[in-house]
């Protein structure tokens, strides 16, 4: 694993937030997987099983998914000061790019040539947030946890089959996975 030094790690971390932040359109989920090929792939920063547990608590706490993931990768990474220079970078972006189309709103919204752009894109995101859930999905399988798949299989059918609230799906999931490391721990020192 590569460690720079920490103004150096500050640095990295702000600009390429900044940088996946400016250049990814789609949503939160469509940068998930451009963090885990920046920090899992390219700097080898977190590993990829870290990164899903990364992914894991930003998606189950409140806010976007994007400023969300950059609070726990930074502050893995660098603690607070991590964390700043990660959210800071993913922030301005949106920030900058949002003040600029709301100042010229109108233009853009009834421009044929913007929303067959706005068409396109909605295609990519579609393959890349694809992309996203099965890498995702392929790293919770490679664990071989029997347990993990189940839980793979029933809130997918959950959620996409019963139309079952996504809140109570990360409500449930998260139960077991409660009740499981218990029962992990009791069993230890139950050995010991």
């Amino acid at each position: 694993m590569e460690t720079p030094t920490r103004s150096k790690l500050l640095l990295k971390l702000f600009f390429s937030t900044l940088y996946l932040s400016t250049f990814t359109f789609g949503g939160g989920y469509v940068i998930v997987s451009l963090l885990k090929k920046k920090m899992v792939d390219e700097y080898h920063w977190i590993d990829e099983d870290e990164m899903l547990d990364l992914v894991a608590i930003a998606q189950s706490s409140p806010g976007a998914i994007a400023v969300n993931g950059a609070i726990v990768i930074g502050y893995k990474l660098a603690k607070l000061p991590g964390m700043i220079a990660s959210v800071l970078g993913s922030i301005l972006p949106p920030f900058v790019i949002l003040s600029l189309v709301s100042m010229f709103y109108n233009a853009f919204q009834s421009n044929p040539f913007v929303q067959m752009m706005l068409a396109g894109m909605q295609s990519g995101v579609g393959a890349v947030i694809a992309s996203v859930v099965y890498d995702m999905g392929r790293g919770v399988i490679k664990e071989k946890d029997w347990l993990c798949d189940i839980i793979l299989v029933l809130a997918f059918a959950a959620n996409y089959i019963f139309h079952v609230n996504v809140i109570l799906i990360i409500l449930a999931c998260g139960l077991v996975g409660f009740l499981r490391t218990c029962i992990k721990k009791e069993k230890q020192e139950g050995v010991s």
